[in-house]
């Protein structure tokens, strides 16, 4: 099974990040320009979906149709709404704010999973809050009626720099990237077991990246999981290991494809068009990428809650 790329936009020499289907059309993070772009699927054609976003990256849609956003320009998850309104959710861990949010995925109870990472674009306005000292995976939702209230949660005690995130289809496992591409740095694709009690479990290793006289293996940023719980992931560049390449990964971790990109530094990936059988690809010189699937074998996508 081959996967054919396509150009739909770009490239626009600035970054485009996170992904998010929305039912006819694919949202695409424009962070530096601060807006949220749309393509079309049935018209072809790419529009601005959203305006002044502060630099939004990872996007996901809960079940009520409310869009998490990580706002990187903020330093906050914020929920964008569909009259065009959007409101913050909790910004403080222990009465510290948190880092900047890359990346995002939402759980069948409206819970928002996201990787909380440092970043060397400074946020908007006065620097008045300093960095936490750790990376992690925090974890950010509602409480129950009649006191529905904003709180977050830390949940990874261990990650060093948190990229991609992402649930197995029954939700039991967490997938996340954790990727420091400077040399000497950690990048590795983690299974977490979510426990009964809400709790994540000590983490399986599931692939990790090299490195030769090159320079490192680029990690994996963007990931995304298939109904069948193959992890779809995005992680290499032109100048050192394989290459641009799409990873499709089976959940014990066994690399069952690989797939070139025709751009450089894929930033996300994510499923999208009617039947949901295609791949959306975001790199970091502002490309959009669709590829559309050739031969017998295929992934069916775990369709949005």
């Amino acid at each position: 099974m081959t996967w054919n790329f396509e150009l739909i936009h770009g490239p626009l020499g600035r970054p485009l990040g996170g992904l998010a289907w929305d039912g006819a059309g694919m949202l695409a993070s424009d962070l530096n320009n601060a807006a949220i772009l749309r393509f079309d699927a049935a018209k072809k054609a790419l529009t601005t979906w959203r305006k002044y976003t502060n630099r939004v990256n990872g996007i996901a849609f809960a079940a009520d149709g409310a869009l998490f956003a990580c706002q990187e320009g903020s330093r906050r998850v914020i929920q964008m709404l569909p009259d065009g309104s959007s409101t913050a959710t909790e910004t403080q861990l222990d009465g510290c704010v948190h880092n900047f949010p890359r990346h995002i995925t939402v759980d069948q109870h409206g819970h928002a999973w996201f990787s909380d990472s440092h970043h060397n674009i400074v946020a908007s306005g006065p620097q008045l809050f300093p960095r936490l000292e750790h990376q992690s995976i925090l974890r950010v939702g509602r409480g129950a009626k009649p006191r529905p209230h904003w709180h977050l949660e830390r949940m990874t005690l261990d990650t060093l720099s948190p990229r991609g995130v992402a649930l197995s289809p029954d939700e039991k496992t967490l997938y996340v990237a954790d990727t420091d591409n400077r040399d000497g740095g950690v990048r590795e694709l983690r299974a977490y077991p979510r426990q009964d009690d809400g709790t994540l479990g000590a983490p399986i290793v599931l692939h990790t990246f090299g490195a030769d006289r090159r320079g490192v293996h680029r990690g994996i940023e963007g990931l995304c999981v298939d109904a069948d719980g193959h992890i779809i992931a995005c992680a290499g560049w032109k100048k050192s290991g394989p290459g641009p390449l799409i990873y499709v990964f089976a959940p014990s971790g066994a690399v069952i494809e690989t797939h070139p990109l025709p751009a450089d530094v894929p930033m996300n990936c994510a499923f999208g068009d009617s039947d949901l059988s295609s791949w959306y690809v975001t790199t970091e010189d502002g490309s959009l990428l669709r590829a559309q699937k050739t031969g017998q074998r295929g992934h069916q996508v775990f369709p949005q809650k």
